[in-house]
């Protein structure tokens, strides 16, 4: 099988990155600081991801020569890759409303080779349920040939529709972080929920690796996102007649 998920893995990175270097420009931020910051993410992500792997096996080839396909692990480390590059290179804007709706997109392109690699989901009755090779990795559903969620659409069709929200909210909203603040809680809500729907073993309480480390980030993304609300920074988005040019 051609290596479809590396593949659009790859023209998630290429669409994220002329993304970013376009919203980069419009907003007059296209420097050596910016382009620094994007080294981060990049080497940032890739490590996250390899070491979300590592601690789930604890195994040390799975660190170095298989990584792991764990995108909550490739966006916390590409966010500690951006500080640490900002760190270094002494640069104090702030980046992520550049990020935002590049990782949309991004994500959108690299889950289609989730969608054509991954066991799709849980078992489901529902009409749209779909079916896959009995080959595919970690798929018992597959071998009995019954029909899943498409857990992976469902996430391609939030990711674009996240990607055309941030390129509307991007000319509304003035406070710097704000955008990509939004967009975490979003993906986070949506993860947490779409996670019900997906493959992945339960650890805890019926919940699923991804759905634990959620339920830590996700209070406090809604007390980041109620003190934005209360402050006003989120009023042109409410009531975009207020926006001045």
């Amino acid at each position: 099988m051609p290596p479809y998920h590396e593949i659009f893995v790859g023209l998630g990175v290429l669409a994220a990155s002329v993304v970013f270097v376009r919203e980069a420009r419009r907003r007059g931020a296209l420097n050596e600081h910016s382009l620094i910051a994007v080294t981060g993410a990049l080497v940032g992500g890739a490590i996250g991801m390899r070491l979300a792997g590592w601690l789930e096996t604890l195994d040390l080839k799975d660190l170095w020569l298989y990584g792991s396909r764990s995108i909550l692990g490739g966006l916390t480390g590409a966010y500690v890759g951006v500080l640490v590059a900002k760190k270094i290179s002494g640069y104090r804007e702030r980046t992520g409303d550049l990020f935002a709706p590049a990782v949309a997109l991004g994500m959108a392109i690299g889950r289609i080779g989730c969608h054509l690699t991954e066991a799709p989901g849980r078992p489901t009755g529902l009409p749209w349920g779909v079916h896959a090779p009995p080959t595919t990795p970690d798929c018992p559903g597959c071998l009995t040939g019954a029909a899943m969620h498409p857990s992976f659409l469902y996430e391609i069709a939030f990711q674009l529709a996240a990607f055309a929200a941030l390129m509307w909210a991007r000319g509304r909203l003035t406070r710097p972080g704000e955008l990509f603040t939004l967009y975490l809680a979003g993906y986070a809500v949506f993860r947490f929920l779409v996670e019900f729907t997906r493959a992945n073993e339960t650890l805890w309480l019926g919940l699923t690796g991804p759905q634990c480390f959620l339920a830590i980030g996700l209070p406090l993304l809604a007390v980041r996102v109620t003190i934005g609300y209360r402050r006003g920074y989120y009023d042109p988005l409410i009531s975009p007649r207020k926006v001045t040019s």
